[in-house]
């Protein structure tokens, strides 16, 4: 399928349409919410609660949604993930509105509202392939798109938020991502068909079937703990930033700004140019050992006293590499796994995801206390250098190795 076949795919255009107005509610809602109970409550670890409680949410349904996936097929638990949330995030304000908000309830909202985005997220990795086939190329430059449009959503979901909620109100903003969710599922409704679920096997019955297959693969079982400390490694960094700000830079809150958009605005130009020129012509495996180490190295640049600029660029180049091997490295994760397989391993997959992303974070709070954010960045280089040259070097060797097929 040519590049042009796929930006005219209707059931392509459609998802991405849903992607980029659900995911930008979502962002949207990631400032409103916490920032609604804050106003409400008068309490940060009450607002800290809140969030936490969301993300342990979706890791606990992480692992279920992959049977639930298998079941329903990606198409109708988007379906059904997306009616479900539009009702449960209209909750929140209509209670407030009418008196009966408390906290209890508000944390469960916020619990449900997670364990829901977890077979949604599985969903949309696996629908790709339903629709477009297991060619890798094809696969890769869909996933190029999909990635342009998550960080299109990331750049201007907070931004959005902060307007709308200094006009009309964090109240008001949760009604729009409610109403987000609406549209994405009329979208997926009227414009994505049905498609056909490849059939259970042995193998893949069981909650611990994906991890299984994880475990079996040599490319993923190596690549996955790489990545998830890699991730982690991201999760302390965007801790350390505001204070680096407040020591360094004066608090001046539009530097951490700059610096929390520049990866994004980094990788949508690497989407960009991974979609036009780089998945037509390279194989993914090499894509992704050459440009992985170049996501690592402009973040030394994080280790010295400099200026505001140099730690921007740094960023932003970082994010170009990003930008430029994420879709190449989800097309290889997803088809690597067998169909039969595909929505426990991505789900797996999931689980071990929402379990690492907090320990940047566990670690980072009390180096921070103690010594700063100079530890913490000199740290994150070093782990975001170990890590990707691991990922290149595995890349390399499974790109060396005759195919080695995973069979369910």
């Amino acid at each position: 399928m040519s590049r042009a076949e796929i930006l005219r795919h209707r059931p392509l255009r459609a998802l991405l349409a849903a992607e980029v107005i659900s995911s930008t509610g979502t962002q949207m809602t990631w400032l409103a919410l916490p920032w609604f109970v804050l106003v409400t409550s008068g309490s940060a670890a009450r607002m800290t609660i809140v969030m936490a409680v969301a993300l342990l949410g979706f890791a606990a349904a992480s692992l279920p949604s992959g049977p639930l996936l298998h079941r329903l097929g990606a198409r109708r638990t988007m379906l059904l993930a997306d009616a479900a949330r539009a009702p449960l995030m209209l909750l929140v304000p209509v209670l407030h509105w009418s008196g009966d908000l408390t906290y209890a309830p508000l944390v469960v909202l916020a619990l449900l509202l997670g364990m829901l985005g977890a077979p949604f997220f599985t969903a949309q990795r696996v629908i790709l392939p339903e629709l477009l086939g297991e060619d890798e190329r094809t696969v890769g430059q869909a996933n190029a798109l999909f990635q342009g449009a998550i960080r299109t959503t990331l750049l201007l979901g907070p931004p959005l938020a902060g307007v709308l909620i200094g006009v009309f109100g964090a109240t008001t903003v949760l009604v729009i991502d409610a109403g987000t969710y609406v549209v994405s599922f009329l979208l997926v409704a009227l414009f994505v068909p049905s498609t056909e679920r490849a059939p259970r096997t042995e193998e893949s019955r069981g909650l611990l079937s994906g991890f299984r297959f994880i475990g079996r693969d040599r490319l993923l079982r190596v690549w996955m703990p790489l990545f998830l400390a890699g991730d982690a490694g991201w999760q302390a960094f965007f801790a350390a930033v505001p204070v680096l700000v407040v020591e360094r830079f004066g608090a001046d809150a539009k530097i951490a700004g700059l610096l929390f958009g520049a990866f994004g605005a980094g990788s949508l130009c690497g989407n960009i140019v991974s979609f036009r020129f780089l998945t037509e012509r390279i194989d993914g495996l090499r894509l992704v050992a050459l440009s992985v180490p170049f996501q690592a190295a402009p973040l030394w640049l994080l280790t010295f006293d400099v200026g505001a600029g140099v730690l921007f660029f740094a960023v932003l180049a970082s994010g170009v590499a990003n930008g430029i091997c994420n879709p190449s490295i989800h097309t290889i994760m997803t088809l690597r796994m067998p169909p039969a397989l595909r929505p426990q391993a991505t789900a797996a997959m999931g689980t071990l995801w929402g379990i690492g992303q907090p320990l940047g974070l566990l670690l980072a709070g009390p180096v921070l206390v103690a010594f700063g954010p100079e530890p913490v960045l000199v740290a994150f280089a070093a782990i975001q250098t170990v890590t990707m040259l691991g990922v290149s070097s595995t890349s390399l060797r499974a790109r060396a190795r005759a195919p080695e097929p995973v069979t369910a």
